[in-house]
């Protein structure tokens, strides 16, 4: 598949492949067919007074959008339309919200508060408890955290790009997902590589989640605030007890308040929907999904300093980040009048047979020196068993 790294050769970072792995849903085959990645129900709407987006790629948030829209389960794009027109943006967000699902109103951008979002940490770290030194287990430079142990609670496409580049330098990531709500396989396929995937229900499983915990080095957390304190998943509630762990959590919106969100509403929120209009009248979308994607590899870079702050002193640590603290980053940088086109790159992609299946996939961008080359394969959703 290509000739190895040296060890002792310094690597570049590859322009064309960072750009095809920020953009990997789009290069991503299963069975030679690129997958279908957006429902019908995420999208821009007109309202009365402005603009809304809606996310309703997983059925549950499909089925509350149209609960809270007060339209037939199985409305049509024109029906969900024709109630939006009749709609302010505040009603319909403060509706479908309060039914479970996902809107967001297009805003054009705020300077001041994305200028006081500059000022806290990109990725907020801190001691969270105190506990023993623990050394790293490996000192492979191609497998530098072989032996470490990575708990992964989350979904969509951050926090999975942030485990799957853990599991790149040899981690053993267990991703655990609710039963009753299965992520859609495309979505899995992109960003599961060498990790386990297994089923469990954090809620009423709760002894056996722990026991998970006892023996693991790191979790990572994509449920809301609100979910982890109901659940006695908090970052305090984890280091007391425990200590030992690195805490990364994920979350769309800052703050201890956050509700759910995707990259695609917080694109909306934040004005880069506007900024990426081509015609000034009808909102657009970055040509990625630019904020997961920096959030999971933020974040994966500041587990891996945990680990060592905790190999060299001890302590659980709390690494954490937003959607909305990476799009106000976005939003201070150099910026051109008109939305860039997004220019010709080559694409270095991979091949698995995935239960039967030949799924193809974008390359890893992130090197160092010695790092593998390819991803491991990822295994199939849910078919592994919750434990080490």
């Amino acid at each position: 598949m290509g000739a190895a790294v040296c060890p002792d050769e310094p690597t570049r970072p590859d322009p064309d492949q960072i750009a095809a792995a920020y953009r990997s849903e789009r290069h991503l085959l299963i069975d030679a067919v690129p997958p279908d990645v957006w429902s019908p129900l995420s999208r821009f709407w007109q309202t009365a007074d402005g603009c809304v987006r809606t996310h309703g790629n997983y059925p549950h948030h499909a089925a509350a959008l149209e609960r809270g829209l007060a339209v037939p389960s199985d409305a049509s794009v024109e029906q969900v339309s024709g109630r939006l027109a009749t709609m302010t943006a505040a009603a319909a967000c403060r509706d479908i919200t309060a039914a479970g699902g996902l809107c967001a109103a297009v805003r054009r951008e705020d300077p001041r508060y994305d200028a006081a979002l500059r000022r806290r940490p990109l990725v907020e770290t801190r001691r969270l408890a105190d506990s023993p030194a623990r050394s790293m287990p490996s000192d492979s430079r191609a497998a530098p955290l072989a032996g470490v142990r990575v708990l992964d609670l989350t979904r969509v496409i951050a926090g999975p790009v942030a485990t799957r580049t853990l599991a790149l330098a040899g981690a053993d990531v267990l991703r655990l997902d609710p039963p009753e709500l299965p992520e859609p396989p495309w979505q899995h396929l992109d960003t599961g590589h060498g990790k386990r995937s297994a089923l469990l229900d954090a809620a009423t499983e709760a002894p056996r989640l722990h026991r998970l915990l006892t023996d693991a080095d790191v979790v990572v957390l994509g449920y809301r605030p609100a979910a982890l304190r109901r659940l006695g998943l908090s970052p305090e509630v984890l280091a007391e007890r425990h200590p030992h762990l690195v805490v990364a959590q994920l979350s769309a919106w800052p703050g201890e308040d956050s509700p759910r969100g995707f990259d695609s509403l917080v694109q909306a929120e934040s004005g880069i929907s506007w900024l990426e209009s081509t015609d000034g009248s009808a909102p657009g979308a970055l040509p990625a999904q630019a904020l997961d994607h920096s959030a999971g590899y933020l974040l994966a870079a500041a587990i891996i300093n945990a680990l060592r702050q905790r190999a060299r002193s001890g302590g659980s640590r709390l690494v954490r980040t937003s959607l909305r603290r990476v799009a106000a980053e976005l939003l201070g940088m150099p910026r051109g009048e008109r939305p860039a086109v997004t220019a010709p790159y080559a694409v270095r992609t991979q091949q698995f047979d995935v239960a039967g299946h030949v799924v193809t996939t974008v390359a890893p961008a992130v090197r160092w020196p010695g790092s593998p080359e390819w991803f491991p394969p990822p295994r199939p959703w849910g078919e592994d068993r919750a434990e080490w």
